[in-house]
């Protein structure tokens, strides 16, 4: 699935992600850049070697409907190299879009409306949603991103003023922790100090994207016959 540490996740690109150790893995899956991290480790961690992991970059996030389009063109090419194919995305402001494109196309995708939700878990995710609409969520990858997909990707360095615009409505940054790494906290603090933000911090851990995975179909039988 993935060969070696060296690898830099903090600029990915709608390329494979990683090179093969070996020929055949009978599962693709197409993600979000955002996500990809989190997947890699996971393989470490479990010693799956059954898929081969594609990313659409993470910067579609903040253009929506291109995704559908996007993950329509990266089935096309995945379908011909793998027997099997899973979309690591949630409906991530499409607006059912993508569940459209899936359906045609006989693909599963992750549960839930955005990778938050699957990242946290739904009842924690529910839980900070019913304590707080007015959340925006920080996850590792968008604190070390920050100042290229948000403070940057939507113009904040260029027009301060639009702060308001895309964060007026928010109260809270919520930082969904998977790694626990050193200095992200802070980081995450600092990021929700310059959005005006309250900042609150929950550790999330790889489990809840693992149990994620394990709901689809597509992954779990053949992680089964893996192990």
């Amino acid at each position: 699935m993935f060969d070696g540490d060296d690898l830099d996740l903090t600029a990915l690109d709608d390329v494979a992600l990683v090179r093969q150790k070996r020929e055949g893995e009978p599962l693709g899956i197409i993600a979000c850049g955002a996500i990809a991290r989190e997947l890699v480790q996971l393989g470490r961690i479990n010693r799956w070697t059954h898929f081969k992991l594609y990313c659409l970059p993470a910067e579609l996030h903040n253009r929506p409907a291109e995704i559908p389009a996007a993950v329509a063109a990266k089935i096309a090419v995945v379908k011909r190299r793998h027997d099997r194919v899973l979309v690591g995305y949630g409906d991530c402001g499409t607006g059912g879009a993508l569940d459209a494109v899936l359906d045609a196309a006989g693909v599963e995708r992750l549960p839930g409306a955005h990778c938050y939700e699957f990242l946290a878990g739904a009842p924690q995710f529910n839980a900070l949603m019913d304590e707080e609409p007015g959340s925006f969520f920080l996850t590792d990858f968008l604190v070390r991103q920050f100042d290229r997909l948000i403070y940057r990707g939507l113009g904040l360095d260029r027009s301060p003023e639009l702060r308001s615009d895309y964060f007026g409505n928010y109260r809270r940054a919520v930082h969904l922790a998977q790694s626990g790494e050193a200095g992200l906290r802070e980081a995450a603090a600092r990021h929700a100090t310059a959005l005006n933000l309250a900042f609150e911090y929950r550790h999330t851990g790889f489990a809840p994207l693992r149990q994620a995975l394990e709901t689809r179909n597509a992954f779990a039988t053949l992680a089964w016959r893996a192990a």
